[in-house]
C-alpha cells in the first residue's frame, strides 16, 4: 500500500476496481500534452475512474470511450482558450505564479484541466509551477486559487472537508466516502457504494 497522502486517500476509498488500467492510454495522452501528469493522480484515476466521488468530484479516464479524460481535457482547454485573458483579469491570476505572460490551457507551459466538480470548480495541474510534482489551481467563478501540494494531498484535504476550492468551500460529508461509477452505456445506472469507515 502506498504511503503518505496517496495511501490515506486509497484507504478512504477502499478496494479499487481498476477496470480500465492502461499504460498505453496514459503515454498517448501525455505525449499529446507534452508533459507527464502526476503519478499519484494517475494511480487514483487508474484505480477508480470514471467516477463521481463524494457526490461532487468527477474523475475521467484516458482509456474509456465515454468519460474519456483526453477528450475532456481537449474540449475544456479549448473552451478556456476562447476567453480573451488580456481583457479579463481573473482574481488570483495564475500567470504571476507561473511566470508566463499568456494564459494557455492544455499544454505543459500552462494549465491542464484534470478534474471538475458539479459545484462549478475546475481543477488544473500546472507542470511549471515550481513545486515538485507541479501546482494545482482551482477555478471557481473567475477566481483562481493556488495549492502547492500533490493531487493526493489536495484530494485528501478535500475529502476531510478542508477549504481547498477557495475560501469557505468545503463539502464535507461525515461517514464513509461515497463512490459512484459513471455510466458506460446510455441505460446504465450504477449504484452508489461507500468506502470503509473512516471514523468521521
Amino acid at each position: 500500500m502506498p504511503e503518505g497522502y496517496l495511501g490515506r486517500v486509497l484507504d478512504m476509498l477502499g478496494d479499487p476496481p481498476m477496470r480500465y488500467r492502461d499504460p498505453d492510454a496514459w503515454r498517448k495522452l501525455e505525449n499529446e500534452l507534452g508533459t507527464d501528469l502526476p503519478a499519484d493522480y494517475k494511480e487514483i484515476v487508474d484505480a477508480f475512474a470514471p467516477l463521481h466521488l463524494n457526490r461532487h468530484l468527477y474523475l475521467s479516464h484516458p482509456a474509456t470511450e465515454r468519460w474519456n479524460l483526453g477528450n475532456w481535457i481537449r474540449s475544456t482547454a479549448e473552451s478556456w482558450s476562447e476567453i480573451d485573458w488580456d481583457s479579463v483579469e481573473p482574481e488570483g491570476d495564475p500567470r504571476a505564479s507561473l511566470g508566463i505572460e499568456e494564459l494557455i490551457f492544455g499544454t505543459a507551459g500552462g494549465l491542464i484541466p484534470i478534474a471538475t466538480t458539479d459545484r462549478g470548480d475546475t481543477i488544473f495541474f500546472a507542470p511549471g509551477g515550481g513545486f515538485e510534482g507541479g501546482v494545482l489551481f482551482v477555478e471557481n467563478e473567475g477566481e483562481f486559487f493556488e495549492y502547492s501540494m500533490t493531487f493526493s494531498e489536495w484530494l485528501y484535504r478535500w475529502l476531510i472537508g478542508e477549504d481547498v476550492t477557495g475560501p469557505n468551500s468545503s463539502a464535507f460529508y461525515p461517514g464513509p466516502v461515497a463512490l459512484q461509477d459513471l455510466p458506460m452505456t446510455p441505460g446504465e445506472r450504477p449504484d452508489r457504494r461507500y468506502g470503509p469507515d473512516r471514523g468521521m
